[in-house]
């Protein structure tokens, strides 16, 4: 696990390895995500990049036929 501080002014800084692997850009928005005391960083994506990306999912057994609106 990578860590990193919370500043006095509540900022934190994402360690590069990080920022490489995810290919985080200067200026990049992200969202937060709070749940049970554990918060998720999300990083914002132009729409035009997440194109596809569900193509081969499988969604057998992901719910059941009357859980479905």
């Amino acid at each position: 696990m990578i860590g990193s501080v919370l500043s006095s002014k509540y900022q934190l800084v994402i360690p590069k390895p990080i920022r490489k692997q995810l290919g985080l850009r200067s200026s990049q928005k992200i969202g937060f995500l709070v749940k049970d005391g554990m918060i998720t960083l999300i990083p914002e994506k132009p729409l035009k990049e997440s194109r596809g990306f569900l193509k081969d999912m499988n969604t057998n057994g992901l719910r059941e036929h009357r859980e479905r609106v």
